[in-house]
């Protein structure tokens, strides 16, 4: 018998209508009394993938935006009155074979309407997450799609950097970093190599935030934690205008927790059009956390390409 992916109504940490998509292998809950939020993600009887606000859980309505944890849709650039729209109200589920599509209601100060489509392989740890925003007002809205997966505490995040090169062959750059003003590169949970930048989750109170951005052309991010191995993938388009001085992946860290953050280009959308924005999830057991280069390579690498 060939495996099937099942979606469930579960009530999940305070929320009657979660659903619960699953494999046989792994689980993905979705919140829809918010959201929409994928609460959890992880093994079946394994650990959350994700952070959970305890204080938080089952928590709806109200005009002040809650972070849940998770993992959730923005929009770029980042501003404080149109970035933290709150989405704490019911969202419209409609499932295909296999599949399901969670559509937000329309943000009333943005015209957006934000929705993410959900396709787990029936065989094999591989989640396809869809995406989408769309323009119902009344003119041509220009931004970025950006996916946010908020990390459970006490991993470490995963980025490769550019093919490297030589002097004095290789004369022009070759890749950028962005820094936020509050990011300080002597901080002990950066390690800096020369294929990877790792950044520790360390949950000490006095722990301060950091953030970095880049522009990935290999396409793929990670988190290890607790001997699992997170892999996020997504498109780098050659040439086009992604947002905060060209990034096409983000990662901010605070005491509670490590975002991985991906985004698609600036896009101009007209009065009724979409643009969509692509991730795919693996997760690998038994793989340690890397500490250099050389672990990276070792470890997490050949699970990158499989």
């Amino acid at each position: 018998m060939k495996p099937a992916v099942t979606i469930k109504k579960v009530a999940y940490r305070g929320w009657k209508n979660c659903c619960r998509i699953s494999n046989g292998k792994v689980e993905l809950i979705v919140t829809t009394d918010v959201g929409p939020r994928v609460i959890r993600f992880g093994f079946i009887g394994g650990q959350n993938l994700f952070k959970e606000y305890d204080a938080q859980l089952g928590k709806r309505g109200g005009k002040v935006w809650r972070i849940y944890g998770g993992h959730r849709l923005w929009h770029a650039p980042e501003d404080a009155n149109r970035t933290y729209f709150p989405d704490n109200f019911p969202v419209t589920v409609e499932q295909h074979a296999g599949q399901a599509r969670f559509i937000q209601p329309v943000e009333t100060t943005t015209g957006i309407q934000k929705e993410i489509e959900i396709k787990l392989a029936p065989n094999r740890v591989s989640v396809e997450l869809v995406h989408r925003l769309r323009n119902t007002g009344a003119w041509p809205v220009e931004l970025a799609p950006w996916a946010l997966s908020v990390m459970a505490p006490g991993g470490t995040g995963i980025i490769p950097l550019p093919a490297r090169g030589s002097h004095p062959k290789d004369l022009l750059p070759g890749n950028s970093l962005t820094l936020w003003q509050y990011t300080d590169m002597s901080d002990r949970r950066w390690t800096w190599g020369r294929q990877y930048i790792l950044l520790r989750q360390d949950s000490d109170s006095k722990s301060q935030p950091q953030k970095l951005g880049a522009l990935i052309p290999d396409g793929w991010a990670g988190y290890a934690l607790n001997g699992q191995l997170f892999v996020n993938k997504f498109a780098c388009v050659a040439g086009a205008n992604y947002a905060d001085y060209g990034c096409n992946f983000e990662t901010f860290t605070n005491h509670e927790m490590l975002e991985i953050e991906t985004l698609g280009p600036f896009t101009k959308i007209a009065p009724g059009q979409t643009v969509a924005h692509t991730e795919t999830w693996s997760l690998f057991d038994n793989v340690p956390a890397p500490e250099c280069d050389r672990d990276v390579t070792q470890h997490v690498l050949p699970n990158v390409r499989r």
